[in-house]
């Protein structure tokens, strides 16, 4: 997937449990779990906020984009001859 999850690293950052976290930020602990671990599909914008106030950080710190393998990325289009 090319969005990246740092959501593990700033709260070390910070010196804040994961439990403080998702309590501050009025996440359960399994819903950010699933975050760190990148297994979301997706993030409200309220939760990204949520999490940006009290890491006092920006969605840049959290999220980063990656570029995918570039093998695939070259492949021909599904149907291309």
């Amino acid at each position: 997937m090319p969005i990246a999850v740092g959501i593990d690293v700033m709260p070390a950052r910070r010196k804040i449990s994961v439990g403080e976290l998702a309590d501050r930020a009025g996440i359960t602990p399994a819903n950010l779990a699933v975050l760190e671990n990148a297994r979301a599909k997706a993030v409200r914008f309220a939760t990204l906020a949520a999490l940006c106030e009290v890491l006092d950080c920006r969605p840049g710190d959290l999220l980063r984009w990656e570029a995918e393998d570039t093998a695939s990325s070259r492949a021909a289009p599904a149907g291309a001859s």
